[in-house]
């Protein structure tokens, strides 16, 4: 008891040095903790915002955060959240124009033509292939007279002029979030840029941009056999909920999307009320604030959706699918578990350490190193996003000679001792160590900074979730190990999904 004690003190104190360097600006100036350094502001409009003042150098890390992402696409249109975000980049009314008057009379004349070809497209073998091809021409015709009116990529290089870098967007299934760092003078610019895409944003070469996703998602996709497998598995695993469509997209959704529907899409979602603005770095609050609202708070405040109200019903029994390719053996086991901030997603995060973080992981000694029967093997917890239950996921490949049933078995004996035998104190302390440290050391940057703030405040409606989720973590005990494994790890919650050399899957 008194060297777990002594072991808990130590992780805790090296916890609290962490967090006191991680918040010092410069040798002697004592630091703050994460809660008094950060401001939060509400503009008229709803948007929220967010400031952590750090004045290292002279630089600022800018994140906009929305509330939407590919779970809150209708059936049919998957793909729009992450077409949208390509989008963005492609100018306003003012910038990647040279005439926007006689730019969007062309616009005009490329959505009537998209939506007479998607009309006949939709008789099926009923469809007129000379008109098809005659439209599918007109579109290009259109396309390349719209070139002359195109500044390409006059956002990039407005903020590259200026000092920027890291200028990028990511679509999850939960959120979209646009990035950038820029000197610390220049946050009147990011203003005026930011604000005028979600003021007047042209979706410009959106049916050209439309074949760029579909090339992405053949590269990325549909020519890896995991990345297949992984999409079948999550297809699989959730029959309700929309955490089981690739973000993505179908490739059909893709082919149909039109400008229109993804302009309403874009007017429902990136609301104010849905968009948290986070800004680290060397800026003050009461400065940069009288900025924002002059440029942020122009734009309208709107009505959002109801959320989501489908739930994944719990799973009746097992589930197994078989991806048949030309490629090495893979084995994906997944489980349905609550999202945080559930107290059970903390045990199950331990449970992530205790099985994969690093090579004295359970996984890694006996899988990798003593049986040696994987190649590589790892657990995620939180799969694919946190604003609903989502899953725990098991990866797994096996080395040759080795089949991926032997495998399986192996992993789910490790599941089954999870259960059986409580967790040491040693060993717990051990990886609390591991993950809280891990973690934290992320935050020693500008931009991981903002992005955590500005991961909790959109999806939990607080940034201290960032505080909260490590507290969790410490009050983990084995004994919520012990429940937690045998709540969640069950051949009734379970689906496992295996990729098979095609020669093998032919001969069954």
């Amino acid at each position: 008891m008194n060297r777990l004690r002594a072991t808990a003190r130590l992780w805790i104190l090296g916890t609290l040095i962490f967090l006191g360097l991680l918040f010092l600006d410069a040798p002697g100036i004592p630091a703050f903790s994460l809660e008094e350094r950060v401001k939060e502001f509400t503009l008229e409009n709803g948007m929220r915002v967010l400031f952590l003042e750090r004045h290292q150098s002279p630089t600022m890390a800018l994140y906009i955060r929305f509330r939407v992402g590919g779970i809150d696409e209708n059936i049919g249109m998957t793909g729009t959240a992450h077409l949208l975000e390509h989008m963005l980049f492609k100018g306003t009314k003012t910038l990647g124009t040279k005439d926007y008057a006689e730019e969007r009379k062309i616009l005009a004349r490329e959505d009537s033509v998209n939506m007479a070809m998607e009309a006949e497209k939709i008789k099926g073998d009923k469809a007129n292939p000379e008109y098809l091809k005659y439209l599918q021409e007109s579109l290009k015709s259109l396309q390349e007279e719209h070139k002359k009116y195109v500044v390409k990529d006059e956002i990039e290089r407005v903020y590259s002029q200026n000092g920027g870098v890291g200028f990028n967007a990511m679509t999850g299934a939960d959120t979209t979030t646009y990035v950038i760092s820029l000197p610390s003078n220049r946050l009147e610019l990011w203003a005026r840029v930011e604000s005028d895409r979600l003021l007047n944003p042209v979706l410009r070469e959106f049916y050209s941009e439309r074949d760029v996703v579909l090339e992405e998602r053949r590269r990325s996709i549909d020519s890896q056999p995991e990345r297949i497998l992984l999409e079948n598995f999550l297809a699989v695993s959730f029959i309700a909920h929309p955490y089981g469509r690739p973000i993505i997209g179908w490739p059909s959704d893709v082919r149909s999307l039109d400008r229109e529907a993804t302009e309403r899409f874009f007017r429902t979602f990136y609301s104010p009320a849905n968009t948290v603005l986070t800004i680290v770095g060397d800026v003050k609050a009461e400065e940069a604030l009288p900025v924002l609202k002059r440029y942020f708070e122009r734009i309208p405040r709107q009505v959002l959706p109801p959320p989501l109200r489908t739930v994944e019903p719990p799973q009746p029994g097992e589930r197994r699918l078989e991806v048949l390719a030309d490629a090495n053996p893979q084995l994906i086991i997944g489980f349905h578990k609550p999202n945080p901030p559930h107290a059970d997603d903390s045990a199950m995060e331990i449970i992530e350490g205790l099985l994969s973080s690093g090579r004295t992981s359970r996984f890694y000694r006996r899988l990798v190193e003593e049986e040696k029967i994987a190649a590589e093997v790892s657990a995620a917890n939180g799969w694919p996003g946190e604003r609903s239950p989502n899953l725990f996921v098991i990866f797994a490949a096996p080395r040759h000679p080795h089949t991926a049933a032997e495998l399986e078995k192996a992993v789910l004996e490790e599941l089954e001792r999870l259960k059986r035998e409580p967790v040491s104190a040693e060993e717990l302390a051990k990886i609390k160590n591991q993950i809280q440290t891990g973690f934290l050391r992320q935050l020693n940057s500008n931009t991981k900074l903002a992005y955590w703030l500005s991961y909790g405040q959109t999806l939990f409606g607080d940034w201290r979730y960032l505080v909260r989720r490590l507290e969790a973590y410490e009050k983990v005990t084995p004994e919520d190990i012990r429940h937690a494994a045998e709540k969640y790890f069950t051949a009734r919650n379970r689906t496992v999904a295996s990729l098979v050399r095609t020669a093998e899957g032919e001969k069954k």
